[in-house]
């Protein structure tokens, strides 16, 4: 695969997307939990996404239950939560693992393209953003640690 637009992912209903729907768009890839300490930063992502949808950018929420089970529900709770506890409007997509041999094929693509701290390909927890530019290059990894007001400048540079 040589970007981002190669890759077919699953909506929450089950409907294949195709990433190249998002072509010249910058994407903020997150993989996402509704239990867990950072599921505060739906209200940040929310934020960046009302901001910046019509300067070219979305977010993107991949819920995956693979760190502490921090992710139980299916579709229909995932989505009844994230509307009801933080209004979220950007695309929550189907849950995917992100490690391991069952990791979604676009995030062993992103973690390939931008490796963790010392090279670690392994995403550590819940809430590790992608920062991806208009042309499909991953641009910046970011940890769970990091808020998503903190991306301001790295998303507007790419706007």
């Amino acid at each position: 695969m040589s970007g981002i637009s190669d890759f077919t992912v699953k909506a929450a209903d089950g409907q294949a997307v195709d990433m190249a729907a998002y072509e010249g768009r910058a994407l903020l890839i997150v993989n996402t939990a509704s239990k867990c300490g950072f599921t505060p930063q739906y209200e940040g992502l929310e934020a960046l996404h009302r901001r910046y949808a019509d300067q070219g950018l979305t977010v993107l929420g991949f819920p995956c239950n693979q760190f502490g089970a921090q992710e139980p529900g299916d579709a229909a709770e995932i989505a009844n939560f994230c509307s009801l506890t933080y209004d979220v409007s950007f695309p929550v997509m189907a849950k995917v693992d992100v490690n391991g041999d069952d990791a979604d094929p676009l995030f062993q693509w992103l973690k390939a393209q931008a490796p963790g701290v010392l090279g670690t390909k392994a995403i550590k927890w819940n809430f590790t953003k992608f920062l991806v530019d208009r042309d499909g290059k991953v641009v910046g990894r970011y940890a769970p640690t990091t808020k998503p007001e903190d991306l301001v400048k790295d998303i507007e540079g790419l706007l």
